[in-house]
């Protein structure tokens, strides 16, 4: 009976959400493997076919993992009256690239994850006088975070300059939305639909000063959640500058928007300048949590010493930094301030323009001065620094991290501090969050912790690669961590890619769907058939 429901959803999938496949697929393969507690499958070597039974795994050709390679991956996409968002660009993308792929898995994971973002997350999507709005929810949270929302829409910005103008104003849209969004708070991380909206963090002390000395708290109508991240702000400025590179029009970027990069401009420089328990702070943060790394320590961070870095109390994983300083947020909004910097100059803002220039070289000459360090024995970009000497080597799988400074161009994958980074990145004997299992191998974090892979952070192990090899072995394990549900997740246990967080997660899935574009541009070889 259960393989009958198998197939008979199967056959139906474009109907059928991620998150109830998700749960098909695992449950598709009762009749081989072991479970664990919750019930989830915990042989990573098990096949699930579209018939709901079971096979041996095929050793990959390039990769020594076990393999869930299902014989047809399914088709998840909603139907087309039920999707969020069309695009006729994107659409023809797939259409091209569907019938020349190698592989029918890596055919339909593509499919899947390229227009998911459109297809489930455009919350709202509205046009109104010539005005536009884009509220760009995470997935399965009805919020939209700076950092992601950016990331979700980052593989279409190849597609903008191809006629398609319901994309150029989708992006109108989110550049004004989240303009709006830093005015009602530059502190805040994320952010509700309305303006009224009363968040489910509302109980959180957080604050920012007020008179004499007072303070005044931080959490208010409009915001989902109030975690200072450097690199959230850093994403604003580089989807503006991204949009402006691509287009040359300088439609979105009004007063708002011009309002907005003041106010982030004022943030960089507080916390550039802040010493902690020496001034009245600009920011402060706790929660009743289970995890120490959800809150900060008497509302603040780790103490630190003027670097020329700007400090952070959270990381792009949304957890509390342990050093103030975090290396990989501060090359991204370096990046970030010269990415924006032309789009100032063409608006008439040359003073803007300079302010960002220079607040950028400063930060990278800090990351070279402060931010490279020894260890074990050999020089490399810390994680996270304090000013006092101390150092945190470690690697997230939320960008930017160490592993993905090439790919917002901080530096090139070549470059020899990056590479012995990197080295140790991905070592059990230097990173704490690196993990290796049956199931694969890879970069988590804190934020799902041990042994949980990120697909992130094999996509930009991928994305940084030097070989075919290498990048074909990152392609099987990304094949591989679906779990037969036809799209990426946010992570994945070592010992069984079935035993995995978050079904609905669309940045992974913009991601994987953006990696794919870049290899059909530098190595088609190795995905196609011509």
């Amino acid at each position: 009976m259960l393989s009958l429901w198998c197939s008979l959803l199967r056959g139906s999938a474009s109907a059928v959400w991620p998150a109830i496949l998700s749960l098909v697929a695992m449950l598709c393969c009762t009749t081989c493997g072991s479970y664990s507690k919750s019930g989830v499958q915990q042989d990573a070597s098990v096949t699930c076919e579209s018939n709901g039974k079971c096979r041996a795994s095929i050793e990959s050709r390039h990769s020594t993992y076990s393999q869930t390679s299902c014989v047809t991956m399914p088709d998840v996409r909603p139907e087309k009256s039920k999707r969020t968002f069309a695009s006729a660009a994107v659409e023809e993308k797939i259409a091209a690239f569907a019938p020349r792929f190698k592989s029918q898995q890596l055919a339909a994971l593509f499919s899947n994850c390229l227009p998911n973002t459109l297809d489930t997350t455009v919350y709202r999507y509205t046009e109104v006088s010539g005005e536009y709005d884009s509220f760009i929810v995470t997935g399965d949270i009805e919020a939209m975070w700076l950092r992601d929302s950016t990331n979700q829409v980052m593989p279409y910005l190849r597609l903008v300059s191809e006629g398609d103008t319901d994309l150029v104003r989708l992006f109108h849209g989110l550049i004004q939305r989240q303009a709006k969004s830093v005015l009602i708070d530059p502190y805040a991380n994320a952010f509700t639909l309305h303006a009224t909206d009363v968040s489910p963090h509302g109980d959180d002390l957080t604050s920012y000063p007020a008179f004499a000395g007072s303070r005044h708290q931080g959490m208010k109508r409009g915001v989902f959640e109030r975690k200072y991240e450097i690199d959230s702000l850093a994403n604003v400025l580089f989807l503006s500058g991204r949009y402006y590179d691509a287009t040359k029009s300088l439609s979105p970027f009004d007063h708002t928007w011009e309002q907005a990069v003041e106010s982030i401009l004022d943030v960089v420089q507080t916390q550039l300048a802040e010493i902690v328990g020496e001034t009245n702070q600009a920011y402060t943060f706790q929660r009743a949590a289970y995890n120490p790394t959800d809150t900060l320590s008497h509302g603040t961070t780790w103490p630190n010493r003027r670097t020329g870095l700007i400090r952070s109390a959270f990381r792009p994983s949304d957890d509390a930094t342990t050093f103030p300083y975090n290396i990989p947020g501060n090359a991204f909004m370096a990046m970030a301030l010269r990415s924006v910097a032309p789009l100032l100059k063409a608006s008439g803002k040359e003073a803007l323009e300079q302010t960002c220039l220079s607040i950028a070289d400063g930060v990278q000459k800090a990351i070279y001065a402060h931010g490279v360090v020894k260890h074990q024995g050999q020089e490399v970009f810390a994680y996270e620094v304090d000013g006092f000497g101390n150092h945190l080597f470690m690697d997230d799988s939320n960008m930017p991290s160490l592993l993905s400074l090439p790919v917002f161009g901080f530096v090139n994958n070549s470059d020899p501090l990056y590479l012995a980074t990197r080295a140790l990145v991905l070592s059990h004997d230097s990173n704490p969050f690196f993990f290796q299992g049956p199931a694969g191998r890879g970069v988590g974090g804190p934020h799902v912790g041990p042994n949980y892979i990120w697909p992130m952070s094999i996509m930009v192990e991928a994305w940084t690669a030097q070989t075919d090899t290498e990048i074909l072995n990152h392609i099987d394990l990304l094949v591989n961590s679906s779990a037969c549900t036809g799209v990426m997740h946010e992570s994945f246990h070592v010992s069984s890619v079935f035993d995995f967080t978050r079904p609905w997660f669309a940045w992974a899935n913009s991601l994987f769907g953006d990696l794919i574009l870049k290899i059909a541009d530098e190595r088609p070889h190795l995905i196609f058939h011509d």
